[in-house]
């Protein structure tokens, strides 16, 4: 419970066909989940260009890179059980079964493949936030910068070929990441490192999103996209991404920065998303 706030209980919409995607995350009269400008989300086909229509994608095995969002968000899903859907690839399965307990959605996941098989998984949400939101996780907590941001730092200040530039949250090298307003013409992108919980609070509504998963890496990732990207035509997007991993792109990932299967043959991990309101 929250201080100050009552529970407000959540339901979860999802399209199956299209990538397993979220389509809905609503609760006391607010819908969380952001949909995007970019028509055509029912179209793609695999190896397509990914759309950016909002929700939340399940990005795997990778978020950026190859497949840019990975390998499932293009793929229809099978039923497999009660609020159970399953998509079957060369090198993975991977099993998610979404549940309501009291109005707290519960999505628990399984992937199988062969032990040391390597993978980042994101949840990949996409929020309706207005300019006064904020993002909470622990002070200190150390993130990466990703190369988008090194156009906001002074001359000189990223490293030469480094994939990240790593400083403590809530400002690494200086630019303040809580902050998700208003709109200033910038976009870049964040991963918090082992913060497996974060509460996204806006108004009087916070979100809390919590990751479990036992012997791997977990981090949350931010997109703040505050009308600075696509070059061409910008819009606002916020991404608060829990994640297995602790790199954008598996290409990225060092010895520790990616999910690794167990000789058991399985990782099993589950997302909480809960929310209140204060009075």
């Amino acid at each position: 419970m929250v201080t100050g706030a009552t529970s407000v209980p959540l339901r979860v919409a999802y399209d199956a066909a299209r990538g397993g995607r979220w389509t809905s995350l609503r609760g006391g009269g607010r819908e969380w989940l952001w949909r995007g400008p970019e028509p055509g989300r029912h179209e793609v086909r695999p190896g397509d260009a990914f759309v950016d229509a909002g929700g939340l994608e399940e990005c795997l095995p990778t978020v950026r890179g190859r497949p840019d969002h990975g390998d499932v968000w293009s793929r229809p899903w099978r039923a497999s059980g009660p609020d159970t859907l399953v998509i079957e690839r060369p090198t993975f399965t991977l099993t998610r079964r979404i549940t309501d307990q009291d109005g707290v959605v519960v999505a628990d996941y399984r992937l199988a493949a062969d032990p040391g098989h390597r993978f980042v998984w994101a949840a990949h949400a996409l929020l309706d936030l207005s300019p006064e939101a904020r993002l909470d996780a622990p002070a200190g907590t150390l993130t990466r910068l990703h190369p988008e941001a090194a156009a906001l730092l002074p001359p000189g200040d990223w490293p030469a070929g480094s994939p990240w530039l790593t400083g403590p949250w809530p400002t690494p090298a200086g630019l303040t990441l809580d902050t998700l307003g208003p709109d200033d013409g910038t976009a870049l992108g964040a991963v918090l490192l082992d913060c497996p919980r974060v509460q996204v609070t806006d108004g009087a509504d916070r979100l809390t999103l919590e990751l479990e998963c036992s012997d791997q890496p977990r981090s949350t990732a931010l997109w703040r996209n505050l009308n600075g990207w696509p070059t061409a035509a910008p819009y606002r997007s916020i991404g608060v991404e829990p994640m297995l991993g602790a790199a954008f792109d598996l290409t990225d990932a060092g010895p520790a920065d990616a999910a690794v299967v167990p000789p058991a043959g399985e990782v099993a991990w589950r997302l909480t998303i809960s929310a209140h309101r204060f009075h």
